[in-house]
């Protein structure tokens, strides 16, 4: 039982982490720079970290540039708002980065560039072969470590990591929770610690300022990816925009 307990919340931390860290604020936002070496190391990481359900960089910050440019109006692609569930909201989602990632669709010219791109590795990792065995190796420390059947049921949790993930910002961050700040959409701070997806539940203080890589506030809200990121500066690993690292700007910028 710990076995499955420390794999799936090592998997859970990790694959939210560099999901917020280098697609987030480094791919679609730019909070920092880094090297090319670094950012093949993360990139690389990345994939490791989401496996089945790992997210292409390119398409991510498209669709990403478009919720903050139409939040919470009909043109967001992942607003409640304007769905009656969550499985909607995400099948929609789950389509137009599909269609930006396979190029059936183009974005605006203002949402486009700017992000991380390594196609030979994007095409390795898009492949069925790739993901699904990367759902057999998940699999398989179950079948070797699981005390029990009932533990089976937190593999679909494991497939899907990266969507479940977007699933809990998009929907919670736009639907519960406090405001710090009246903006133009309906985002919300659910949690003020945000343990749980490394803080992307700061979505009120995120679209007030988004090119900040902070997304605490407060003096109770703790962003614990802000932390890491910080101590990756310190290292010399990352660079960030400016000398005020906790405000570069307002959430509109990026869609400048």
């Amino acid at each position: 039982m710990l076995a499955i307990a420390i794999f799936f919340v090592g998997h859970w931390l990790s694959s939210v982490f560099f999901q917020t860290f280098f697609l987030h604020r480094y791919g679609a936002h730019k909070q920092f720079t880094m090297s090319e070496r670094w950012e093949k190391i993360f990139y690389f990481a990345t994939f490791l970290t989401q496996g089945s359900s790992f997210l292409e960089p390119r398409g991510y910050a498209i669709l990403h540039r478009e919720h903050h440019a139409f939040s919470d109006t009909e043109r967001d692609p992942h607003s409640p708002h304007f769905f009656s569930n969550v499985m909607t909201m995400m099948l929609n989602t789950k389509n137009r980065y599909t269609d930006f990632v396979h190029h059936e669709i183009e974005p605006e010219p203002r949402f486009d560039g700017g992000y991380p791109q390594w196609k030979a590795l994007d095409n390795f990792a898009n492949r069925w072969p790739v993901r699904i065995g990367f759902g057999v190796a998940y699999t398989l420390f179950y079948v070797a470590f699981a005390p029990s059947a009932i533990y089976f049921l937190l593999l679909p949790a494991h497939f899907l990591m990266g969507p479940i993930h977007g699933a809990i910002v998009n929907w919670c961050g736009h639907k519960y929770g406090y405001r710090n700040f009246e903006v133009n959409d309906r985002s919300r701070n659910t949690l003020p610690f945000d343990f749980v997806t490394f803080g992307e539940l700061f979505q009120n203080n995120h679209h007030k300022a988004g090119m900040s890589p902070n997304f605490a506030v407060r003096w109770f809200e703790i962003d614990p990816a802000y932390i890491i990121i910080r101590t990756f500066a310190a290292l010399g690993i990352v660079r960030f925009a400016s000398e005020n690292s906790a405000d570069h700007g307002t959430a509109e910028q990026i869609a400048a």
